[in-house]
């Protein structure tokens, strides 16, 4: 396969785990405790595991578009994160006391680390990881305006979606150009089911023990 077939297979296979992560973000009736600021709290811990795989991807990435792609990431996902601080202030809660990384980093985030390989970790981060956001976000967005904090969607409609969408479509013309190698392009495929499947029983873990769904992404 040359690079733009290997997208095509790759979309279609990504495409059924994010349909499915989609429809669990969304089930069951959220908690009576289930508000939109302890949603926000727990995307603050998103956005900062975001910001710094970026950062330590960065560290050993030669490919120069690749690099300044991760760049972008780090400031955007840096600039989500003050943002949901921002609203949390707004909504009454003192986010200069809150530090995401209190009980540790989440199997993905740890996954996502030690992952090597730069056409995997563009298959895993930017194309996989983002596209999950993508979906988390849409859901929270509705939970959102059905609740009626009209600003908190429109932060996440307006702001954080298309910086999330333009990391995907990046990860997706990236994985084009460079997925050319038969070898690097199953080590890409692997990166990505693994991360939607981490994704997937952290999101499960989480409903099942807190009661916690519609959380957004990162």
């Amino acid at each position: 396969m040359n690079g733009d077939e290997f997208v095509a297979l790759l979309d279609r296979q990504v495409r059924l785990g994010l349909e499915r992560l989609g429809h669990l973000s969304g089930a069951g009736e959220p908690s009576a405790e289930l508000t939109v600021s302890r949603l926000l709290t727990i995307a603050l811990k998103n956005e900062l595991e975001a910001t710094e795989i970026a950062a330590v991807w960065m560290r050993d990435t030669q490919e120069l578009d690749v690099m300044l792609a991760l760049a972008r990431q780090v400031g955007d996902e840096a600039k989500h994160y003050r943002a949901l601080c921002d609203r949390l202030k707004e909504l009454g809660v003192d986010a200069d006391r809150i530090d995401p990384r209190q009980n540790g980093y989440s199997p993905l985030f740890q996954y996502l680390r030690d992952l090597k390989g730069m056409l995997p970790r563009i298959a895993a981060g930017q194309f996989v990881r983002e596209g999950i956001a993508l979906v988390r976000n849409q859901c929270f967005i509705e939970y959102c305006e059905a609740v009626g904090d009209k600003e908190t969607a429109a932060l996440y409609r307006d702001v954080i979606q298309p910086d999330e969408r333009h990391h995907h479509e990046l990860g997706r013309k990236l994985l084009a150009r460079y997925g050319q190698d038969p070898e690097h392009q199953a080590g890409a495929e692997e990166a990505a089911r693994r991360t939607l499947e981490l994704a997937e029983e952290i999101q499960e873990a989480a409903r099942l023990k807190a009661g916690i769904s519609r959380a957004p992404g990162c």
